[in-house]
């Protein structure tokens, strides 16, 4: 299927790892010309030879594939600056996917006022920036595509951390509140609400609580869906790469009609049909 992506220029925030890389990966095959995000030029490179060697692989499969496009841009998004170094460097995009984001476990009565501000920075006003100046551009070309990788624990609060799942509602709000201010244009905004996703950091996660307890893998995964996500139809976590094919989709030409939409890839763990 031709998504009508070659061509178009996409930014994926954190994009060196995890659910980011996979996005910025799909997207490149897809014939996108992709601009890659990470905190330090070492982190930025690996993940640009990764995708240019795993790319490559993959479109040598197929018949008139895409030619690879990938470049990239180091940018720490604590501060405002980070989201001017981009834009400098990147003045307009076609895509923007706010993937850049930020958590910890910490209960409640625990976390400062520091810590509400450090996340809702990194995981919101990353990419309300980004979003506020490349939206005239899009407005200007009548086709744009923004979007903002949320969670579930958007809809589903973790007590663990509050602060976290504030901020995953808050892009939902941003978004459709963006999708508004649009109306009848070219361009669409939506989130998408990851489920449970086997990324790096979870995958590090899992393995150091299998070693703490001497049990294997599958076993932790196994009484993480029983115990802590139960009402999981995946009963499994997600691969990044299914998460990326609903981002691609929605980066896409094809997917016009979806805007303002809180999209699930969360395996069933929201309960709730609407």
């Amino acid at each position: 299927m031709d998504l009508k992506l070659a061509g178009k220029i996409a930014l994926v925030t954190g994009s060196t790892a995890g659910i980011g890389f996979a996005i910025a990966k799909s997207l490149a095959i897809e014939g996108a010309h992709v601009y890659v995000n990470g905190r330090t030029q070492k982190r930025v490179d690996a993940a640009l030879a990764a995708i240019r060697s795993d790319a490559a692989k993959i479109s040598a499969a197929k018949i008139s594939a895409p030619k690879i496009s990938v470049d990239g841009i180091v940018a720490d998004f604590s501060g405002p600056a980070g989201a001017e170094a981009v834009i400098a460097k990147l003045p307009a995009v076609d895509v923007l996917v706010n993937n850049v984001g930020i958590f910890e476990p910490k209960p409640f009565t625990e976390i400062p006022d520091e810590d509400w501000y450090r996340l809702f920075e990194v995981n919101v006003m990353s990419g309300v920036r980004l979003a506020r100046h490349y939206l005239p551009g899009m407005l200007e070309k009548n086709w744009g595509r923004i979007l903002f990788i949320s969670s579930e624990s958007a809809v589903q609060i973790p007590a663990e951390m509050v602060h976290y799942g504030m901020t995953k509602t808050a892009q939902i709000a941003v978004a459709r509140g963006i999708a508004e201010s649009v109306a009848g244009t070219g361009v669409t905004v939506n989130s998408i609400l990851a489920g449970p996703t086997e990324s790096e950091g979870v995958a590090v996660f899992v393995e150091a609580m299998a070693k703490q307890q001497k049990k294997s893998k599958v076993e932790i995964e196994k009484e993480f869906f029983e115990r802590v996500r139960p009402s999981s139809l995946l009963k499994r976590f997600a691969t990044v790469d299914e998460v990326a094919a609903m981002a691609t989709y929605v980066a896409s030409e094809l997917s016009s009609a979806t805007n303002g939409a809180a999209l699930r890839v969360d395996g069933g763990v929201v309960r709730a049909i609407l």
